[in-house]
């Protein structure tokens, strides 16, 4: 991690991270007591947390910006004919926040012409803020990050999400066939592995199953650390992705190539 700090702040980041912080104050007032949540539709876990920082978040950006339109994970597509629209997902980790596993975090991303040019994670207790604006750089509470430049899988530690999708959409094998000849890997799942790999920390990052909210933000880090984002078709990330393989760059040809078969 480089000591170089991060140059002036655009408007658009500015009031991205002015947002964030406001969610982190919702967040973290229901985090420091018993959380609660109930299932949405399509079963995943919901809780006031989550709806009261999403609500937070559109209200501030909006107050700057009244004519963007929004995609969030709680409100769902208000998306008007604005070329900018914002990507919102309040708790990523939902689960682990309930739960009090502190591996939850804010994505906030904004795409322009259906092209991501901002992200924002937020992870309150862990105390990592990353961000990345396009042609920028990344950053982690402020200093600049890089990712690795390991290029050999047996030296290459790489994260993957749950088991089950990987078997759901019949790549399991594959992956298995993959980090079986890794030097190391890892389920840390959700945000966490994108910070990971964005700070040189990981190499590599797999999930089968994703929604755009889940890993827009993340998706403009990773890429302004220097590293590479595609689905593991090798298909550009865009709002129907629903599958990603980001890399350290170096790697990501060779890790498609396992996916392939």
């Amino acid at each position: 991690m480089s000591g170089e700090k991060r140059p002036s702040t655009s408007q658009f980041l500015k009031v991205a991270l002015e947002a964030t912080q406001k969610a982190e104050e919702v967040i973290m007032h229901y985090y420091s007591r018993s959380i609660t949540a109930e299932s949405k539709a399509d079963g995943t876990p919901v809780t006031a947390g989550d709806t009261e920082a999403e609500k937070v978040i559109i209200e501030t950006i909006a107050t700057e910006f009244p004519t963007h339109g929004f995609l969030g994970e709680e409100s769902g597509n208000t998306c008007s004919k604005t070329p900018y629209i914002w990507i919102i997902d309040p708790i990523d980790g939902t689960k682990n926040y309930v739960r009090h596993i502190p591996l939850f975090a804010t994505q906030i991303a904004l795409m322009k012409d259906n092209k991501l040019i901002l992200g924002v994670s937020n992870a309150p207790i862990l105390k990592e803020l990353l961000y990345a604006e396009k042609g920028c750089g990344a950053f982690m509470n402020a200093q600049k990050i890089n990712v690795t430049e390991i290029s050999k899988v047996p030296e290459a530690m790489i994260c993957h999400g749950g088991l089950r999708y990987f078997n759901k959409k019949g790549i399991l094998a594959n992956l298995y066939d993959l980090v079986d000849g890794a030097y190391r890997s890892r389920g840390f799942g959700d945000f966490y592995m994108y910070h990971l790999l964005a700070s040189g920390r990981t190499d590599v990052v797999i999930e089968a199953a994703i929604s755009i909210w889940d890993i827009a933000a993340l998706t403009v880090i990773v890429e302004e650390a220097g590293g590479t984002v595609t689905d593991v078709y090798a298909n550009p990330i865009d709002r129907n992705t629903n599958s990603i393989v980001a890399t350290n760059g170096v790697l990501h040809q060779n890790i498609l190539r396992c996916f392939q078969s």
